[in-house]
């Protein structure tokens, strides 16, 4: 079982190489590719190459009614209540709700016998030659690649969401 230090580990230890170009779009789904180099802990020279997709739902604006119904599933009386009191308060308040689908059918494993900046050097050479919008380059921690893979998602998410709120309001679907 990973520890909270762990985890820490993998989140520090994440780094973005090549970002994707485009991001989330506002009013349809989004499918990024992902390649995520890791180094074998236990090797000398032995990498990891993940290679998959993200697929991102069209994101959603939730208002603070929507909140109520969505997120207190087994919360008591208090949080009701707070519920109620954003309803009736918060005009302002809008929360974006992102829905991901994280396919492992989906990911393939490469294990690559070189020194790893030389593949990732590499790999940024593909990608850039490929000039694809929608693919990322990630180098992450081995034993925890999917907490690297869900640190880029979020962080994806944060850069996304200013964009779609002003394309929503642009269209005049919120002020």
């Amino acid at each position: 079982m990973w520890s909270e230090d762990n985890f820490q580990y993998a989140i520090e230890n994440t780094r973005v190489i090549r970002e994707p170009q485009k991001r989330i779009e506002t009013f349809g789904s989004t499918s990024f590719r992902f390649l995520l180099v890791t180094e074998l802990l236990d090797y000398a020279d032995r990498v990891c190459v993940r290679d998959g997709r993200i697929e991102a739902e069209r994101p959603r604006l939730v208002s603070p009614h929507h909140f109520q119904k969505l997120m207190l599933d087994g919360f008591g009386e208090d949080a009701q209540h707070y519920a109620e009191a954003l309803e009736k308060h918060g005009a302002a308040i809008k929360i974006l709700r992102y829905g991901f689908q994280f396919k492992k059918r989906d990911i393939s494993e490469h294990l690559v016998h070189e020194p790893k900046q030389a593949v990732i050097d590499k790999l940024t050479r593909e990608l850039e030659s490929n000039n694809d919008p929608m693919s990322a380059l990630i180098e992450g921690v081995d034993e925890a690649w999917e907490v690297c893979l869900l640190k880029f998602t979020f962080d994806l998410i944060q850069r996304s969401a200013g964009e779609n709120v002003d394309e929503w309001k642009r269209r005049g679907l919120i002020q």
